[in-house]
């Protein structure tokens, strides 16, 4: 168990760094600031009214914390076969959760648009499942692992 947690950890490193992409592109997109959600994460810990620059510092520690505690919850949880699916599935369900109760009592987050946050979410998800996948010996996301072939398919490197 103590492994499957570290890979989740791992995940959730690697996905905290880039699971922002979306929200990211559809700011730039339609010409809002990209600080506007790395602002909405820091009114987890902080109330609306603190000034920008406390919410955006509050924001790296508390957004990697909860990146890697879903993470090891992920790494602990997501099954051997198709990983990053249920990954991104699970994903969708942090979502929910995240945006549909936290979400709701944060006005910086209530009023991020909805569909780029979701695609976050499902991004984050996807991510840690690919990387648990990848850090799991002997299946890549129910296919054989390149570090492990089957039998007669040549030698194990």
């Amino acid at each position: 168990m103590r492994l499957q947690v570290t890979e989740g950890l791992v995940g959730g490193a690697v996905a905290a760094v880039v699971s922002g992409i979306p929200s990211t592109i559809h700011a730039l997109a339609t010409g809002r600031s990209p600080l506007d959600t790395v602002e909405a994460a820091g009114n987890v810990v902080l109330p609306a009214s603190a000034p920008r620059p406390l919410l955006i510092a509050a924001a790296v520690p508390t957004h990697l914390a909860l990146s890697l505690g879903w993470g090891a919850v992920l790494g602990a949880t997501l099954p051997r076969r198709h990983t990053t699916a249920w990954g991104a599935a699970a994903g969708l369900a942090i979502a929910a959760l995240d945006l549909g109760t936290v979400g709701r009592l944060r006005p910086k987050i209530r009023r991020l648009p909805h569909v780029p946050q979701v695609l976050d979410h499902l991004a984050y998800g996807a991510v840690v499942g690919w990387v648990v996948s990848a850090c799991r010996p002997g299946r890549v996301d129910g296919t054989a692992s390149p570090r492990r072939r089957a039998p007669g398919h040549g030698p194990t490197p």
